[in-house]
Parts: structure tokens; sequence; C-alpha cells
């Protein structure tokens, strides 16, 4: 298992054209007081008995509504398409905890993308494309609609560190890195998972709402995580004296 390093803006995510566009801030002040003023009339114009005309000023309104309480305009996004462009922060989640375990034991144990399934219950499946990339399905409910994304592996250090990243076409922009160091007791595991919120400033809002449901999520999956290597090595201890504490 080679280690390398990607430099550059490599950390960046990707997702599809219409995601990527959504993430932008590109529509200032006084275009959003101005788009909301004109927003709210189309909308009230459409009232009544609806009509193709009342249709258009209805759809029309409510984009312009959109635009000017997110500030993110994709269509002015696809006309100013390679200029440089601010996009909306991203979200990081960021924890870390011990786990009584040699540290290429756990390295290993994460490292195994498809087996991280039984662990991580936000996440519905894990297809391991080739040595760097690979395939991921939320666990969303029933009737949501399906998030999945692509996933490279764009820094690896075999026993110390993973990070990753979401591909042009993923239908979320994600990125993530996990590092593993010795400690007196284990190994401390440290990740951080970032994503960026569609829909510009009310993705923001909506995602520092539901963030610490997030982290809780997280933090419970990585619980499971921890707790199955842990008696995979007490298991192990008590057969091989590879992984004896």
């Amino acid at each position: 298992m080679a280690d390398f390093k990607l430099t550059g803006n490599s950390f960046e995510p990707r997702a599809n054209k219409l995601y990527e566009s959504s993430t932008l801030i590109n529509v200032g002040k006084a275009e959003r007081i101005l788009s909301l003023a004109s927003g709210v009339i189309l909308f009230l114009l459409s009232a009544g008995k609806q009509s193709l005309l009342k249709k258009t000023l209805r759809y029309g309104g409510i984009y312009l509504l959109y635009r000017g309480v997110s500030g993110n305009c994709p269509a002015k996004a696809f006309l100013q398409k390679g200029k440089p462009v601010m996009h909306i922060p991203v979200v990081n989640i960021r924890t870390s905890f011990i786990v009584r375990a040699p540290r290429k034991m756990v390295y290993e144990s994460w490292r195994n993308l498809e087996g991280l399934t039984r662990f991580l219950k936000h996440i519905k499946k894990i297809k391991v494309i080739d040595e760097g990339h690979s395939h991921w399905v939320l666990n969303t409910p029933r009737r949501a609609p399906r998030i999945e994304w692509n996933a490279e592996i764009i820094d690896q250090l075999e026993n110390l560190e993973l990070s990753w990243r979401s591909m042009p076409g993923s239908k979320i922009e994600t990125a993530g890195k996990i590092n593993f160091t010795d400690s007196y007791s284990g190994t401390e595991v440290t990740v951080m998972i970032s994503y960026r919120p569609p829909a510009g400033y009310i993705g923001s809002y909506v995602a520092g709402w539901i963030n610490p449901s997030l982290k809780k999520m997280v933090d419970q999956d990585l619980s499971y995580f921890k707790r199955y290597i842990e008696a995979k090595a007490i298991h192990l201890s008590h057969t091989t004296n590879d992984y004896y504490f």
C-alpha cells in the first residue's frame, strides 16, 4: 500500500455543477434587497386563477426570493463561469478519541473502507473502485432523495494519516482527514469531516442549526468503531503477541 500526497488545491472537494453553483455567494447586498422586493411583487401578482402567465410570475418570484435570501444565483454563476468566486464556508465536524489497540490495527481497520459500514450507521454503502477511489451512499430516510458521491484518497501515509474528498459529479461536496498517533494507552484518532452546504446563506444557516446533531451522530458511529477494534485487540492478545498490551 503505497504512500502518496497531492499538493496545491487538491483538498478542495467537488460535486456536480448544479451543487457547486449553489454554494456560491455571488449576489451583493443591494442586489439581494432588489431581488427580495421584486420577488414579493411578482409573487403577489401571481395570485388568483392560475394561467401560464400567472405560473411564470410565481416561479419568477420564487427564484428572486431565493436569490435575495440566499445570496446565491445559479444563473449568474453560469454566466460568470471562470471568474474568481466566493463559496459559502465549509462546515467542519471535528472529534478525537483513544482506541486501546495498536496504531497499525486501527489504521488497517479504517483503511478497509467497505468494512466501515459496520460502524458508520449514517453510511448505507461503500464500494471500493480501486486503490484510491470509492463510491459512497448516504443512509437517508426511505422517501428522501438518494445522496451519493465518488471519493478519492488524496493523502495516504500508512499507519499515520488518510485524507479524502468528493469528486466531480458527486451530489455533495465533502472532504475529510483522519490521523493516527501513538498514545500512552493505545492510539489517538483525530477525525475531521468537512462539507459545504448548498443554497448560499440559507444552507449555511441550516447547517449551523443541524450541525450539533450531525456531530452527535458521527461521535456515536465512531464509538461503535472504537468498541469493535478494542474487542478485536483483546481477542488477539489471547492468541498472539503481535497485538498484546
